[in-house]
């Protein structure tokens, strides 16, 4: 399945932990891991440098606790094991997929399901309380859903919409 990947399998930047302001670039490619700074400073010494740059295969990542202190340092404990995991060969293919698959992987769920599953991530309790997935169920899910409810739809929100009219017919419905 890793050929479902692209070339770039995850990437991050932002700026490191006070008293510095460097900036700091985590790419993890299906090959590499690539590290780049770039040193902020007004000290006349630092400025022009160049940003430095690591590239390493993942096995090499695995043993260089150095650079792992360091994307600790910037990322977090949380975004360090993620990329431990993406070197380990451990990849969320689930995850990866575009929101467009993911709404029609959705429509299949059961809507107690879809509650269990927005628990699980943050990109997944927000796709589950997006106004595609609410707009998604009212015209998949609800007989009795018109043409002429369209625009009520579009003004009131397709979420209250569904809990407006169709919320106690699709509960008897799954019963």
């Amino acid at each position: 399945m890793a050929f479902l990947l692209g070339e770039q399998i995850y990437q991050i930047s932002g700026q490191g932990p006070p008293p510095l302001k460097d900036f700091f670039q985590l790419e993890i490619t299906k090959n590499e891991v690539i590290w780049k700074s770039w040193k902020i400073s007004l000290r006349p010494e630092w400025r022009g440098a160049p940003p430095r740059q690591l590239k390493m295969v993942h096995h090499d990542f695995l043993h260089e606790k150095m650079l792992q202190r360091e994307v600790d340092a910037v990322f977090g404990q949380r975004i360090l094991d993620y990329t431990i995991s993406l070197c380990q060969g451990k990849f969320d293919y689930l995850e990866r997929l575009p929101d467009g698959i993911l709404l029609r992987i959705l429509s299949y769920l059961q809507l107690k399901d879809t509650t269990l599953l927005a628990q699980v991530s943050h990109r997944f309790r927000k796709l589950c309380s997006s106004e595609k997935f609410w707009e998604q169920t009212v015209r998949n899910r609800c007989a009795g859903f018109s043409s002429d409810m369209e625009g009520i739809a579009s003004a009131m929100g397709w979420r209250k919409t569904f809990f407006a009219f169709f919320h106690k017919s699709s509960i008897k419905k799954q019963q």
